[in-house]
């Protein structure tokens, strides 16, 4: 599975690489060369990345579902519990 990025995101990257080069680096770096940059860490790096995000989403998730059982759960034989607390606050 390939990690795709729109075409708005991809320009934003490549303008945004360029002005590191420049601010950063006093280097300027051309449009075809930041893309290629781009390019190479979103093939190279961005799977880290997004391995990274989907564990900690699936960590999240579990905890949620550990705690569903306290916030679905419905105590059991209450009917009595139920009367006799009626029958004291009358």
């Amino acid at each position: 599975m390939g990690i795709d990025i729109t075409s708005e995101v991809r320009k934003e990257a490549v303008a945004s690489i360029e002005r590191y080069f420049l601010e950063s680096r006093d280097q300027k770096i051309g449009n075809i060369a930041a893309a290629e940059l781009l390019a190479f860490f979103v093939e190279e790096v961005g799977p880290v990345i997004y391995n990274m995000a989907v564990a900690k989403v699936q960590e999240r998730l579990q905890m949620r579902v550990m705690e569903i059982d306290m916030e679905v759960t419905e105590d059991a034989f209450q009917y009595w519990r139920k009367r006799e607390q009626a029958k004291k606050r009358r």
